[in-house]
């Protein structure tokens, strides 16, 4: 099956990950997307960008550029499973935003992280605008979907990592005050309710991000690039 795509980057990456890519829609000024669609020999057409606004039938910052590409492909969980000490997955437990989605799948890329878990249910897909808003970092980020979460972070244990939630309780550790050289799956909540209550139970840690000001919650794909990078800086440390 075949999806659609818009933006530059998201086309771009998908064309240098050697995805199926075909029905090319494209304005006559993209002349660096044009010079890449012949090297790589993918037929398009020149189009006004009304046509591309009307097959979108939203209003959206396509660029100028949309095409059909194969349905993205999900990786197994053996897939990002990985023996390094420095490893890193990040599961979110019921993310709906594909924005938010998009922006945590951009940093896991430029952060190295082994992948990302998908809940099968109560949670986003990957789509136009999740790939849009990645900036094409989905097209090098390992994405895997599971039935059951619970039984997810079991096998995850079983193979040496320690699992970390986001919630911010009484209880919960600042961030920066956990070890976190280690193994790591960290467990983004879903934006409002945070962690369920079985994942919660699941969880080795609980650490939570600061607050002084007035606003007591950060967008999900905040927190999670702000818990990401820490991580990062700790595993990597020398």
């Amino acid at each position: 099956m075949f999806e659609k795509i818009y933006g530059k980057n998201s086309i771009i990456e998908a064309i240098r990950n050697k995805r199926e890519i075909s029905d090319v829609m494209v304005t006559a000024n993209n002349n660096d997307i044009i010079s890449l669609l012949n090297k790589n020999n993918i037929k398009y057409q020149i189009v006004q960008r009304g046509t591309i606004e009307k097959i979108l039938k939203q209003p959206v910052n396509h660029q100028g550029i949309l095409a059909s590409v194969a349905e993205y492909h999900y990786y197994n969980l053996k897939d990002i499973i990985n023996d390094s000490s420095d490893s890193l997955i990040v599961m979110l437990d019921g993310i709906e935003d594909p924005h938010n989605l998009g922006a945590i799948i951009r940093t896991c890329e430029i952060s190295g992280a082994s992948g990302i878990i998908l809940p099968k249910n109560r949670s986003v897909k990957v789509n136009a605008t999740v790939s849009k808003v990645s900036a094409g970092a989905i097209e090098h980020v390992k994405v895997v979907m599971v039935t059951n979460l619970i039984n997810t972070i079991k096998t995850l244990k079983e193979n040496g990592y320690w699992v970390v939630g986001a919630e911010a309780l009484a209880e919960s550790k600042n961030f920066w005050d956990l070890d976190l050289n280690m193994k790591v799956c960290l467990i983004i909540g879903s934006e409002g309710k945070g962690l369920s209550r079985l994942t919660k139970e699941e969880c080795d840690f609980l650490v939570k991000i600061p607050m002084w000001g007035k606003v007591n919650s950060l967008n999900a794909s905040v927190s999670a690039a702000l818990l990401i990078y820490e991580i990062r800086r700790q595993q990597n440390k020398k």
